[in-house]
């Protein structure tokens, strides 16, 4: 491969790096590395750097770093002349291999060579490069295809082994973090994850005067047949407070209604989101329900709230979102 030495000294190269986890085979380290060495053999000088550390490489929205690098790139005046990113994969597992094609024709229309430093192809653009590079990227959709699915299986098979899967917890419900046999280690506070992988997470009741709240709630929306902003007003007349010392607020309380966490059910698979596509309603025969501990509200109450919820939905339209 020839040199990308000008005559006026090496190209100007800036370099796009991208993690979706902590992999340490593709940590943005180790990619830096190989683009460093292949910079340094083919003639690159490195002026700047756009990092996506944690950022999935299914779809563009999410990817600041690289938006930036494709607005640097069609800029009148950049600082740079190449772009050196490690593979095919970096550069995106988008699920139509032509928008991955689209983003690097856009940068070498405006004279900025896109070069993928571990491929054989590296920046040749051959016709049969062409079709390899598309093959790469076709693979590369079909990795994050497979692995959805995958994911999917084994978080689908834990949930019905009554271990929680994501997501946060609605009011009056906590985590609590077990070992593989099921002895307790410790609660989960907001934000703190497990640290071992054997782990696990179940859900566990909540303090006493939350779990107060919550029959109150129940006792508001289906004996006193309260609307939803009704209840919000009458608790936060009452003092009652939410997480960092707020009032509860309407979406929480219809959160609080319709959760089968209250007659002690956790249910997994309510909706479907794969690859960043859009969220669906899953029907009943997908959904894994696991009977975790005793009902905090009589489950003839919880039925009524969602008979309630469904016949007079109009009548709390003008709920507010949180803040």
């Amino acid at each position: 491969m020839m040199s990308a030495v000008s005559s006026n000294g090496p190209i100007r190269a800036a370099q796009y790096l991208r993690m979706s986890s902590e992999n340490q085979r593709y940590s943005t380290e180790n990619q830096q590395n190989a683009i460093a060495e292949y910079a340094q053999q083919h003639g690159y000088s490195i002026v700047t750097s756009y990092i996506d550390a944690g950022k999935s490489g299914l779809s563009l929205k999410s990817r600041d770093a690289l938006k930036q690098l494709l607005s640097d790139a069609l800029a009148a005046q950049r600082a740079f002349d190449a772009i050196l990113v490690l593979d095919v994969s970096r550069w995106g597992r988008f699920q139509n291999p032509d928008q991955a094609a689209h983003y690097e024709f856009l940068c070498r229309q405006a004279g900025v060579r896109v070069v993928y430093c571990a491929e054989p192809f590296g920046e040749d653009v051959a016709p049969i490069t062409t079709i390899i590079k598309h093959l790469k990227r076709v693979m590369a959709g079909e990795y994050s295809r497979e692995l959805s699915v995958k994911l999917a299986r084994a978080k689908r098979q834990q949930a019905e082994l009554g271990f929680r899967q994501g997501g946060q917890l609605t009011y009056g419900f906590r985590r609590l973090l077990v070992d593989p046999a099921r002895n307790p280690r410790q609660v989960l506070n907001s934000g703190e994850r497990k640290a071992l992988s054997s782990d696990k997470v179940i859900v566990i009741p909540g303090p006493p005067e939350e779990l107060a709240v919550i029959r109150r709630i129940f006792r508001l929306y289906v004996r006193d047949q309260l609307s939803i902003p009704e209840v919000t007003e009458r608790l936060a007349n009452a003092g009652v407070k939410s997480y960092e010392d707020k009032p509860l607020g309407a979406r929480t309380i219809r959160n609080i209604l319709s959760n089968e966490l209250c007659i002690g059910q956790m249910t997994y698979n309510v909706t479907t989101s794969r690859l960043q596509g859009r969220t669906l309603k899953n029907p009943e025969q997908l959904k894994t329900r696991f009977s975790a501990f005793e009902p905090i509200v009589p489950v003839a109450q919880f039925r009524k709230a969602q008979e309630l919820s469904r016949s007079a939905r109009f009548h709390d339209k003008d709920c507010s979102p949180e803040k």
